[in-house]
């Protein structure tokens, strides 16, 4: 049901990006996968995953725009950082409301990676503060609506 994993070029067709450090880069992976959630709404997303490694080894590949690769990328989620020095990078956010999802009070951190290996499996936490994001939501959408309604004259 999930497509084959892609090779992803940016706006400028360029396929490596080059990391702060000249000499570590990365290729962008993008993948379309099926996702039900728990109401049984089955929708498709494109996710994307970093490679990274040497420039050197990075560009002995020769990777091509476009070009399939074994493995899927999978979403690892957890409640420690994925990144100690700059944790805030990978934290779980609720949409276009900027807040953390969390469990227990404790913020969710997320992030993708590319596989080869065929028994890898997305690790997903719940959160549990719904209320706060669906109080979110809901100021969102009041404000939108008198924002419409400011227009209807």
């Amino acid at each position: 049901m999930n497509s084959p994993v892609r090779v992803s070029a940016d706006d400028a067709g360029n396929i490596i990006g080059q990391s702060a450090n000249p000499e570590w880069g990365y290729v962008r992976v993008v993948q379309e996968k099926v996702l039900i959630d728990d109401n049984g709404f089955l929708r498709k997303k494109e996710i994307s995953a970093l490679i990274q490694g040497s420039m050197e080894d990075l560009k002995g590949f020769n990777f091509k725009p476009g070009q399939e690769m074994p493995g899927k990328i999978i979403v690892l989620e957890a409640t420690a950082p994925f990144n100690f020095r700059n944790p805030e990078r990978d934290l779980k956010v609720a949409g276009a409301t900027g807040i953390p999802c969390t469990i227990d009070g404790n913020p969710i951190y997320r992030k993708t990676r590319y596989t080869e290996a065929s028994n890898a499996e997305d690790t997903l936490i719940r959160h549990d503060n719904v209320d706060e994001l669906r109080s979110a939501y809901s100021t969102q959408e009041d404000t939108v609506a008198s924002t419409e309604e400011d227009f209807n004259l």
